[in-house]
């Protein structure tokens, strides 16, 4: 179902109607954008209706803390780089969302008022925002949160686009950059194609780096705008808890993460991989799997996935490291060895591998692979 309705309070009703179980439906996992059709983008999130609980019960699914600790953040907050959010339509409860979120994790406050959140048009204005739909306003919460996860001391801003059509969300991204953005964060993606990569530019800002969910479909075409050449290309995995190992977690590739050979992008020269003669996503990666968020609209707490949660947390990496606008792609090839390689799992749900013959390209291996890149952050060193 895609809905899309005007105004707070149709936000709502969208909402409920969207978390109705269906007579029909096995209960599970649900796709928050579902697939609109050709020449637009889609989110890329999925959630449990089910598992929705109150704001009293308190949050399901890895929160702040498990990231701070599974990925060796710094105890230091970092600087205050702007992180832009280029997303589709309006997120009416968005502020009020986050702070739920930073409030149970002990971040500080990221408020309009004290100018660390700020949600624009695709022009840039405050107002009129776009209308609002509940699967993109459920993306957005999901991304300002990863993003305050990854840099509590990151000011975010957040551009709605009147549609996720290709035009609309890259003027978001120009946008972003204008308003001061150097980091970029897109979790949303379509098939590679020729009317997509003709908007390829808007994804290319000298001295901002632009970061994008790699896919939520397993091994298939390779997603845009991750695809680009510009572009950190971020994929999934599924986190858990290991106390029998030095680390203290265990990580492997989610098996519906994306990862993809192109067939338009030239091989960057970075990129040593030989079963692919073009771009390979992807290039790095974080948790997909079991995401806590605050949604009001959806009820409360709820673990969400999506390669959705890895981008944004990958692009306020960046924006902790104070590297963004200056590290890219090519850094985290170069600094490989700095990040965590992930060694175990597959991203052919149906096939356990065997959609691309037990190759890298869809299974997990010692050094570069597909679905995972170069592996999962180890602290802000490889950024």
């Amino acid at each position: 179902m895609y809905i899309r309705k005007l105004g707070v309070l149709t936000a709502v009703c969208a909402a409920a109607i969207a978390l109705a179980p269906a007579a029909s439906a096995a209960p599970g996992p649900r796709a928050a954008c579902p697939d609109a059709g050709p020449n637009v983008l889609r989110c890329l999130t999925t959630f449990t209706p089910a598992a929705v609980r109150a704001l009293a019960d308190g949050p399901v699914g890895w929160g702040a803390d498990d990231l701070v600790s599974a990925y060796r953040l710094p105890a230091s907050a970092g600087p205050d780089t702007v992180v832009g959010i280029s997303i589709a339509y309006d997120a009416p409860n968005l502020e009020a969302d986050l702070a739920a979120y930073r409030a149970q994790y002990g971040l500080p406050p990221c408020t309009t008022a004290n100018g660390c959140f700020t949600k624009v048009n695709q022009q840039g204005a405050a107002a009129p925002l776009p209308e609002a739909d509940f699967g993109w306003a459920l993306e957005s919460t999901l991304d300002v949160s990863m993003v305050s996860a990854a840099c509590p001391s990151c000011r975010i801003v957040v551009v709605e686009g009147n549609t996720p059509g290709f035009a609309d969300l890259a003027e978001t991204e120009d946008t972003a950059v204008r308003l001061g953005a150097k980091v970029v964060s897109n979790s949303y993606g379509a098939r590679e194609g020729g009317a997509p990569l003709a908007y390829a530019s808007h994804y290319q800002h000298p001295g901002v780096t632009v970061v994008a969910s790699s896919g939520d479909t397993g091994f298939t075409a390779a997603s845009y705008p991750a695809v680009l050449a510009s572009t950190v290309a971020v994929g999934g995995t599924t986190l858990a808890r290991d106390p029998d190992s030095a680390r203290g977690w265990a990580e492997s590739a989610w098996e519906y993460g994306g990862s993809g050979c192109s067939a338009y992008i030239t091989k960057p020269k970075w990129q040593k991989d030989t079963h692919c003669g073009k771009r390979t996503v992807a290039d790095v990666a974080a948790v997909a799997d079991s995401v806590a968020i605050f949604n009001a609209d959806a009820g409360g707490w709820l673990p969400v996935n999506g390669t959705s949660a890895s981008a944004p947390f990958v692009a306020g990496l960046y924006g902790r490291s104070g590297r963004a606008g200056v590290a890219g792609p090519a850094d985290l090839y170069a600094h490989a060895s700095q990040f965590v390689d992930i060694t175990t799992g597959h991203n052919d749900p149906a096939g356990a591998g065997k959609k691309c013959g037990g190759d890298y390209l869809c299974v997990a291996g010692a050094g570069y692979d597909a679905p995972t890149g170069v592996g999962v952050p180890n602290g802000l060193t490889g950024f």
